[in-house]
């Protein structure tokens, strides 16, 4: 008992002790805490009844997040002829604001800020408020209850039938009662939106307008035209569309890639998948030919009877596939079976297959030997690089893809305004493979395009060189670029864009895959390396040549920096010096001025030109500075007017009725999200304007030029309705990527 009891005596002295220690602790934080609160509310307050700021370096951004984002550009006041200026920038000069990345506006256009933020100020933060309470609901629909709903939207007053729409009689639709869309053009007409002002862009180019009824610019149409000479009209200008029997191949996993799957076999590039996938196929193959054969002749003959294209007889060779791509696959089918008897219509498109008929007759031994060498590395499948079409990118002005902003309306624009070389939007392998149309409208191209490239972006070799044998195929470009510098983290984390420059390997063989599946030249842009500080490029560049690529861009920045700080033109110049001479070197990287591209391709003559990203997307009349070697102080006219065509060539592409509209107007203000940060020269103590540059808030030398400085949602907005007419009822915006790259140090 004695023992017992002083158990509890000692345990209960160490408990007083830790008791003792516990509170003192924990006074001695809370202490800490609140005299840096103390501190804060306090400098809070002096900031607050300051008539100035004390350092603009401090409290930047109260100047530039308080610009024009807080009060809508229509609200400010003219600019006064008093030199004060109460935000503080004319407190200095020119060059140590320049040191400070702080645009030098001119004292007389400053602005002060306003004194609080209204309502309308943000409707960026709104978009996003309301973005999330449909998503909310939606999660809580299941499948049938969203396809009813669409369905019932669909027959709607809104949507009238196109083929009504477009010939103005009610029986017109083939399909009647049946038919998704709504039939009662009163009620359609009743609830139209007003037209819009101008011309109908299918009127000004002396074509019938397919929208008919539905168009927004109805009014200029002409009586008893039909839209059929139309959409001709546009399949001549625009190119690269995806057919509906390529679309369904793919659907259905169908598609042939004979010379990718080959390459790939030479390569040893086989990924585990490879062996069973072979399999399934060559049974898929046997099961058809099995068939298929005793109905060959009478397939063929109904083809040729209805006057349809050879190449749709499923079980013989493609015409698209000539004979010197069906002695390089390794799955060649006998050529007995693949005999076709059709009318002389049929003749002419299957010359090459009547050759391999008549060596198939010969002996099926010779077929045998033909795999035997096709299993081999076969150093025929790869194409030497002097025998590819070479393009000479030399001092050629070079527009680089830009996702959701380089649309094909906006490439026009840069067209028109002196850009060489055009490319389309990065477009994902696997999302083609599988017959996306929105990601196939990305490789669309127009015929003022002249020289004119797709870009891809892929993990895996199989994926990419499929992807390029099926471009070569369906599409009509120049060449052929692949991303390995995206540092967007959805595409780093599937194993594509700047994750490969972690993994040469991975990089070799894409290159080697891609380059020998097709003819067309393949350009890969990438950065200077996966981490800060880390640059590793300069090591694979020779490599890159001798992998089969004849162009590579680089990018002066290193993924973890995305679009932060400067870009390193020194490093660029150390990888276009290692270059060896058949390969071409690129630069990228804060080009804004004619000087600086002057700077750059004087400065190292092994540079073969430089590529124009978020510059051309600011201001895309820099390419005419460029060739003018000049600073074109644009007016705001002169800006609209470029707007206008964007529109014009928008509503050309996108169509001109509700859809095509709205979509117009989606992509106008993307773009007015970049074009805001532009400065006129007129305005500045120093030029050129440098891309880093902040702009204080600032006053335009007439209203327009004012709204168009705004980064304002809502005057974003105003001028798209000077444009497109008014917004529907509860319109909201919010930008897809940040346009200012200083937001955030990580710019993430």
């Amino acid at each position: 008992m004695a023992e017992w009891s002083k158990a509890p005596d000692s345990s209960s002295g160490l408990r007083e002790r830790a008791w003792v220690q516990i509170p003192l602790l924990t006074i001695f934080v809370f202490l800490l805490k609140a005299t840096a609160r103390d501190k804060l509310r306090t400098e809070c307050a002096r900031r607050a009844n300051s008539p100035a700021m004390e350092d603009p370096s401090k409290d930047l951004s109260l100047v530039t997040d308080s610009k024009t984002e807080g009060v809508p550009a229509s609200q400010a006041q003219p600019p006064s002829n008093s030199n004060s200026n109460s935000n503080g920038t004319a407190q200095r000069t020119p060059e140590e604001l320049v040191a400070r990345a702080i645009a030098p506006v001119k004292p007389e256009f400053l602005r002060p800020p306003p004194s609080s933020r209204t309502t309308q100020n943000d409707a960026v933060s709104d978009a996003n408020t309301n973005a999330k309470q449909p998503q909310a609901i939606k999660e809580k629909k299941s499948k049938r209850q969203l396809k009813r709903e669409r369905r019932q939207e669909q027959k709607s007053a809104s949507n009238l039938c196109p083929e009504i729409a477009k010939t103005g009689d009610v029986n017109a639709c083939s399909y009647k009662d049946k038919c998704r869309f709504s039939h009662d053009i009163e009620a359609f007409l009743s609830q139209k939106p007003d037209d819009l002002d101008g011309d109908c862009p299918s009127t000004k180019a002396d074509a019938p307008c397919p929208y008919g009824l539905a168009c927004r610019f109805s009014g200029t149409h002409k009586d008893g035209a039909s839209g059929t000479t139309s959409n001709l009209l546009k399949k001549s200008s625009e190119v690269n569309g995806l057919s509906k029997d390529v679309q369904k191949l793919l659907w259905k996993n169908k598609m042939r890639f004979t010379k990718a799957d080959a390459v790939i076999k030479s390569l040893g590039l086989e990924g585990p998948n490879w062996k069973k996938k072979q399999l399934v196929d060559k049974e898929e193959d046997e099961v058809g030919l099995s068939g298929s054969h005793a109905a060959d002749e009478t397939e063929c003959k109904k083809v040729a009877d209805d006057s349809i294209d050879c190449s749709e007889c499923p079980p013989t060779i493609s015409a698209s596939v000539n004979a010197e791509d069906a002695c390089e696959t390794d799955e060649i089918r006998p050529s007995k079976k693949a005999k076709c008897v059709v009318d002389e219509k049929c003749s002419d498109e299957l010359e090459g297959d009547a050759v391999l008929d008549k060596d198939g007759e010969k002996d099926s031994a010779e077929t045998e030997m033909a795999d035997v060498v096709v299993a081999e590395s076969d150093r025929s499948l790869k194409i030497h690089p002097r025998e590819k079409m070479l393009i000479d990118f030399r001092e050629k002005l070079y527009l680089a893809p830009l996702t959701t902003v380089g649309n094909l309306p906006y490439r026009r624009v840069c067209k028109t305004l002196g850009a060489d070389v055009t490319c389309g939007e990065m477009a994902m392998c696997t999302n083609l493979l599988q017959g996306q149309a929105s990601e196939w409208a990305l490789l669309r191209r127009h015929s003022s395009e002249d020289l004119f490239g797709v870009q891809i972006c892929g993990a895996h070799p199989d994926t990419v060189a499929r992807t390029v044998e099926l471009i070569e195929k369906e599409c009509t470009v120049d060449f052929i670029d692949i991303n390995m510098g995206c540092p967007i983290d959805i595409v780093v984390d599937k194993g594509a864009g700047s994750s490969l420059l972690t993994r040469p390997a991975r990089m070799k063989g894409i290159i080697q895959a891609a380059s020998s599946t097709v003819d067309r030249p393949i350009t890969v842009k990438v950065r200077t390396g996966y981490f800060e500080g880390k640059n590793r490029i300069d090591s694979l560049i020779a490599d890159i040549g001798s992998w089969g690529a004849t162009a590579v861009t680089v990018h002066g920045r290193s993924r973890q920096q995305r679009y932060s700080k400067l870009a390193d033109w020194d490093y660029i110049y150390q990888c276009a010096r290692k270059a060896p001479s058949a390969l071409q070197v690129l630069g990228n990287g804060d080009v804004f001025s004619y000087l600086d591209w002057n700077k750059h391709v004087s400065d190292c003559a092994e540079l073969s030109s430089c590529m124009i990203a978020r510059g051309a997307l600011i201001k895309p009349w820099l390419f005419t500075e460029i060739k003018e070697q000049r600073h074109w102080d644009i007016s705001s006219q002169e800006r609209l007017n470029i707007l206008k065509d964007y529109v014009r060539f928008g509503l050309e592409h996108w169509g001109s009725d509700k859809k095509g509209v709205e979509t117009t107007r989606h992509f106008l203000l993307e773009w007015l999200s970049y074009t805001c940060r532009y400065i006129p020269v007129g305005l500045l103590d120093v030029i050129p304007q440098r891309l880093n540059w902040r702009p204080p808030s600032y006053y335009g030398r007439d209203d327009l030029e004012t709204l168009m400085a705004s980064d304002s949602a809502a005057d974003w907005i105003r001028i798209s309705e000077m444009l497109l007419g008014k917004v529907p009822d509860g319109f909201t915006f919010a930008p897809k990527h940040k346009s200012n790259a200083y937001d955030r140090a990580e710019n993430g």
